[in-house]
């Protein structure tokens, strides 16, 4: 009898804690399907931002998206612009370097953009003081000149939808669905070179006003004479990383890769993605990847960039402490979608700015693998909204570039290709960080495995 009780009870426990687990189970795919549900009601009980869907999502529990839509205000017009700015708590001044800085090539001195900062001027950056002074570009005679004509119009602008388009692989697509109030408050400022002027001029309709700006549509085209680098998608990171510099007056900017063509009204974009959640810095999730290293590894298949100097980018990183993503971090994700950026110009807004923009000037151009070891950096003091992946894809219409970008840099398999004749393959105003000798051995650095999660990474 006390034999058939025991197993009696057993039996009970087995299907008590089957049940239980059973619940669970549900309870996870409910929260799941809420996530997707065409109802108000059931999608108002989705936390995305909550760990629960940011482990499911890691696990690959969560279906992925393309596209879904974004919880705008139903009218610009309804839209209220807060007065003033976000204090900042930490951070109460910040100024930039600007002397000049030059790097010998060859019999003469080369005037740089964003400096030859040491390893320890890159330290004690990431140190948050109340006043701070830190490289920023636009040093002295290293390029990246506006037109007095532009730097006058730039003055007027508060609001500003910026874009860029560098060495002739697009032209201007106008925004869609813009209110009048929006196109009363914004300037919308495409920032060319002078090889996409003229490819510009060549291919679409350019007029001039009678103060010499020249416009395509809705876009004011903004010259920057004088290239700051050798290589056309590191002068792309100038407009897209340190806009508040380029444009000193503005206090919300919205950047848009000049391959988009933006569908959702600036004003509802900056009420969904700072104002209602009191933001001041807004960014995409990467579809894909979460880990830089993840994120470095499908570059290197991609051919973005020369793939041991991705490896030795990470492994600087690696050397410093930031660890692959995992659940257990306060972010959603180490690695944004960085052709769409959503921000106030605060102070440590732009600090973070010139920070991340810094680590691009010093190692790689690739910015999805510099802005996780940033926020790192700051050990929590940068809040920011990364938003769903799927919603971003919502904001514009993606075309193609007019021709696909390609430098013999990229196709580099090993240090050796570099050496010799190779040297010419150097850029030689940014990237001095991968081939400045670094205070620890980075032979003896073994980056951790990745695991591939996606065919396109």
């Amino acid at each position: 009898m006390k034999f058939v009780w025991r197993k009696g009870f057993i039996r009970l426990i087995l299907v008590a804690g089957i049940s239980w687990m059973l619940l669970i189970l549900l309870v996870l795919l409910f929260h799941v399907w809420s996530c997707r549900a065409p109802s108000s009601f059931f999608s108002a009980i989705c936390n995305k931002e909550g760990k629960v869907f940011v482990t499911l999502d890691g696990m690959g529990l969560v279906p992925k998206e393309h596209r879904c839509p974004i919880p705008v205000a139903k009218s610009p017009e309804e839209v209220v612009i807060p007065k003033g700015q976000t204090p900042d708590e930490v951070l109460e001044n910040l100024t930039y370097i600007t002397e000049a800085e030059y790097v010998n090539s060859g019999s003469k001195l080369v005037p740089l953009f964003g400096g030859n900062q040491s390893w320890s001027q890159r330290e004690e950056s990431f140190k948050l003081k109340p006043n701070m002074k830190v490289h920023c570009g636009f040093l002295q005679n290293g390029g990246a000149d506006m037109d007095p004509v532009d730097v006058k119009y730039v003055q007027k602008c508060k609001f500003v939808v910026a874009s860029g388009i560098f060495d002739g692989y697009d032209v201007p697509h106008q925004p869609a669905n813009i209110s009048q109030r929006s196109k009363e408050l914004f300037c919308f400022l495409m920032v060319v070179d002078e090889v996409s002027l003229d490819f510009i001029q060549t291919n679409v309709t350019v007029r001039e006003d009678h103060d010499g700006g020249k416009w395509v549509g809705f876009w004011r085209l903004i010259l920057l004479k004088n290239a700051p680098y050798d290589e056309p998608r590191r002068n792309g990171k100038v407009p897209k990383i340190i806009t508040h510099r380029l444009f000193p007056q503005a206090h919300y900017s919205i950047w848009i890769d000049g391959k988009m063509e933006l569908v959702v009204d600036p004003l509802l974009v900056l009420e969904r993605y700072l104002w209602r959640g009191k933001h001041t810095f807004a960014i995409a999730q990467h579809k894909h990847s979460r880990s830089i290293y993840e994120e470095a590894d499908a570059n290197k298949r991609r051919k973005r960039y020369a793939r041991p100097l991705i490896d030795l980018h990470m492994k600087v990183y690696y050397s410093e402490g930031m660890q692959p993503w995992s659940w257990t971090k306060s972010t959603i994700s180490d690695v944004p979608e960085g052709a769409v950026i959503i921000r106030e110009h605060t102070a440590l807004t732009n600090l973070f700015s010139c920070l991340w923009f810094n680590e691009v000037n010093l190692f790689t151009p690739r910015d999805q693998l510099s802005f996780g070891y940033v926020v790192y950096r700051l050990k929590g003091a940068f809040k920011f909204f990364m938003f769903p992946n799927c919603e971003y894809n919502s904001l514009f219409v993606l075309h193609p570039h007019t021709r696909e970008h390609s430098s013999k840099v990229e196709w580099v398999k090993s240090l050796s290709e570099l050496k010799g004749k190779g040297k010419s393959l150097k850029e030689s105003r940014g990237g001095f960080g991968l081939w400045t000798p670094y205070p620890v051995d980075l032979n003896s650095v073994v980056l951790p495995p990745v695991t591939r999660t996606s065919k396109a990474g």
